[in-house]
């Protein structure tokens, strides 16, 4: 089909009506066929009540409160669970109900019974809005006079249907491969899903079909080929000319493919430092809604897999906006002063033209860092780049004093190293944008990335304070508040492990003060850990703007001495919202725009960037004289007038709308999981060799079916089931988060050294089977009976 159910629901205005010639239209109707299945569409909606159709054909939407668009999650045991769009509570949803969702699809939920104070709401799944999966890894099996595929996601619990011509992929080992079976018709009423298989995948064919089998999985295997279009020219007008600026690249990944990051160029200033970012200018050569556009919208993120990436962009713009040594290129420039107390005194979004002077590595950031302070020999690695040091040393002193301060104002810092295996290339390396975590490792100068993630996030973050301030629309980049619940949990383990905690008014402590809490002590790994787990991952959302980016409409005839006398007034409202003020600016959302290369989100908050800048009204009128540097700070507090004119506000209001946003979060989501998986299966290849061997490990969780169990040096984790612990009957006790023998009172506990054995390993599940290696007890004491309880 060419359309889903929720681009349809899309067209449709929450207001007034949409005539179905003009939908047919929009959704680029052509043939008699997909107009005889928009019609089917529109008749099954009108008849369950989402839509209604007037005598004229005029279509308009009939929502109610009760339903509720949400992405459905479901667990290998089952249980399903609609997470709603709107942040409302999760909603159960019976297997009766669900009516052929499967986990990921977005559905339209209408709910049957309000939640309690301990008691979910529950719903039934009204429609499918858009199905997740459109292909997937299965095994073939031959069930009496049916041939099926078995879904590998164990979430996925329905089987499908087979042609005979697909009997000779039942043959083949489960062991040697799995099939990728693609969906022909997804279940109805009393109906199978029906599919084929697309091709057989190897198990053990080595790391380019493991990539290949991980992609497979997340069903991002299909690149399209990027359309044909002509690229716009960055404006060169309004440009300033920084080619004589000594502007640094960093660069953390070793790929020749990896994508482009900013340049970076710092100097001392008033005792603090000034810093220039500059972004590759990419939304300039865009035109917003063209095939070219859609087609990123659609890519939405660049894709790393190790030792390969698959770019965001196409060729053509990444060869028309890459950064260069030595070559002249466009780019969109935020400079910065910052304090000596880390406040920002002053900042300006500007469009430049730079030549970045020299690229740093790895390499030469650890020469650096284990240089001796007061040493005159230059290392033979930091020879090339020896006019830099200064500016290097003085790039390292602003990025540490930038992480102090978003530590104080709130940032969890997590020490979890990851082990560096040959096989996992660049994803041995963070992100600078953090790869989604709402969380930061310890601040480390020998590493590029970790310099480029602290000062991007303060580049987005001063984005985000301009919007604000000239009402302008963004996406912003957040976080939902990590559940209180499991909050509590991480502390009861704490306690456990005797960590000392003081705990608020209500008795919950927060992440940022267990993360401060557990730093440094014994078993600060483990709780680490834990508590990665309960923060939840960073997503897009919409900047609440309570007008348009014009403002206040304002008649031509004004005069100039009223606008200097209406921009002091609302500089003096605004006066105690300025970062320079309330010291609040290190904890502004994020509004990313300066890696368009990596994230379509950046590319969208650039498009309002560069409008502004080149569009934006810097004055009531050409009778005005005194112009506003509409980039500079506090250029909100002045403008009285619209910034851009109907039309230009239509065309931003159509950039950010709630589809687009579920889109970007959606393959955030998918790349996210890819990401997971790709370490997991590096992790599954490393433990290959030792099964049937012996390991030390670490206990790093415990759950009531037994306890997982991290084994250095490539910190992989394996799970103990409790069926294998033969030798007692083990309770588990949640408020001690460990597990007790009821006859022997032996304990297995967070944080705990064991050895195991090393069962199975598969690499495809990403499990690995473990089972404790017995120990001679000691016979001194004999075992006494006990009850175990939570108690």
């Amino acid at each position: 089909m060419k359309f889903t159910v929720a681009d349809l629901l899309d067209q449709v205005p929450s207001d007034g009506t949409l005539e179905t010639t003009k939908l047919e239209k929009i959704l680029r109707l052509s043939n008699r066929t997909e107009k005889h299945t928009l019609g089917l569409a529109l008749e099954a909606l009108t008849r369950l009540g989402i839509l209604n159709t007037d005598e004229s054909g005029g279509i308009h939407k009939c929502i109610t409160d009760d339903l509720v668009q949400a992405r459905l999650r479901c667990s290998t045991k089952g249980f399903c669970f609609a997470i709603r769009d709107d942040g409302g509570d999760d909603i159960y949803i019976r297997d009766h109900q669900l009516n052929h969702a499967w986990n990921g699809d977005r559905v339209l939920v209408r709910i049957t019974r309000e939640g309690g104070r301990r008691r979910s709401p529950e719903g039934g799944v009204q429609c499918i809005l858009e199905r997740a999966t459109t292909s997937l890894l299965a095994t073939v099996e031959q069930q009496e006079e049916k041939l099926i595929a078995i879904p590998l996601d164990d979430r996925l619990l329905a089987a499908i249907d087979l042609p005979a011509e697909d009997e000779s992929y039942a043959t083949t080992s489960a062991d040697e491969a799995v099939a990728e079976v693609v969906l022909d018709r997804y279940p109805v009423a009393q109906f199978s899903a029906q599919g084929h298989v697309a091709r057989s995948l190897p198990l053990n064919g080595g790391a380019e079909d493991d990539r290949d089998l991980m992609l497979t999985k997340a069903n991002l295997h299909q690149r399209p080929t990027p359309p044909r279009a002509s690229l716009k020219s960055p404006a060169a007008k309004k440009r300033n000319d920084l080619t004589d600026q000594p502007a640094l690249l960093l660069k953390p990944w070793s790929d020749d493919e990896a994508v482009c990051l900013p340049a970076i160029h710092v100097i001392p200033h008033e005792g603090g430092t000034r810093l220039w970012v500059h972004a590759p200018a990419l939304a300039e050569r865009l035109t917003p809604g063209n095939s070219l556009d859609q087609w990123l919208l659609n890519q939405s993120e660049s894709i790393c897999l190790g030792r390969q990436w698959i770019p965001l962009l196409s060729p053509a713009l990444t060869k028309a906006s890459a950064f260069r040594v030595g070559e002249v290129q466009d780019a969109v420039t935020l400079r910065l002063d910052i304090g000596p107390d880390c406040e920002w005194k002053d900042w300006e979004f500007s469009l430049t033209k730079i030549r970045p002077v020299a690229e740093l590595t790895h390499e030469q950031l650890a020469a650096l860092d284990n240089r001796k302070p007061k040493s005159r020999a230059i290392p033979a690695s930091l020879k090339p780049i020896k006019e830099q040091i200064n500016q290097l040393e003085t790039l390292i002193f602003c990025a540490r004093n930038a992480h102090e301060c978003e530590k104080s104002a709130g940032l969890i810092e997590l020490d979890l190293p990851k082990p560096q295996l040959d096989s996992l290339g660049d994803l041995n390396q963070v992100s600078p944008d953090g790869d989604g975590t709402n969380w930061t490792e310890p601040f480390n100068p020998a590493a590029p990335e970790c310099l480029m993630a602290v000062l991007l996030r303060t580049a987005h973050r001063v984005w985000s304070y301009h919007c604000k301030n000239l009402n302008l629309p963004a996406v912003l980049l957040e976080a939902p508040p990590a559940d209180d619940s499991a909050l509590t949990d991480v502390a009861k383990a704490a306690v456990a492990l005797d960590v000392q905690l003081e705990l608020d008014e209500d008795g919950t402590p927060s992440a940022g003060e267990l993360a401060k809490a557990v730093a440094g002590c014994q078993y600060s790994r483990v709780l680490n850990l834990q508590l990665r787990q309960a923060l939840p991952d960073t997503m897009y959302r919409l900047a609440d703007v309570a007008e348009t980016a014009t403002g206040v409409q304002v008649d031509d005839a004004i005069t100039e001495s009223e606008t200097e006398v209406a921009s002091e007034m609302q500089a003096d409202d605004q006066d105690s919202q300025n970062p320079k003020t309330d010291g609040s600016f290190w904890s502004q959302s994020l509004a990313p725009w300066c890696c368009p290369t990596l994230h379509y989100a950046d590319v969208l908050n650039q498009q309002v960037l560069c409008q502004l800048l080149n569009e934006g009204k810097d004055r009531p009128n050409v009778r005005h004289k005194t112009k506003v540097e509409i980039g500079r700070q506090g250029a909100g507090d002045q403008i009285t007038w619209p910034l851009f004119t109907a039309s230009q506000d239509q065309k931003l209001a159509e950039l950010f709308r709630e589809r687009m946003l579920q889109r970007l979060n959606t393959r955030r989501r998918q790349v996210s999981d890819l990401r997971k998986d790709m370490i997991a299966m590096a992790h599954a290849r490393s433990a290959e060799p030792l099964v049937n061997q012996e390991q030390n490990g670490v206990i790093s969780g415990v759950q009531s079916y037994g306890f997982f169990v991290e084994i250095p040096p490539s910190m992989v984790e394996g799970l103990v089931h409790v069926s294998s612990l033969n030798d007692d009957w083990y309770e588990y006790r949640s408020r001690q988060n460990r597990l007790v023998g009821r006859r022997s009172r032996r304990v297995y506990q967070l944080g705990d050294l064991v050895k195991v054995k090393v069962l199975k390993v598969d690499v495809l599940r990403n499990q690995i089977d473990l089972e404790v290696v017995p120990t001679d007890q000691s016979t001194e004491q004999d075992p006494l009976p006990v009850a175990v309880s939570d108690a």
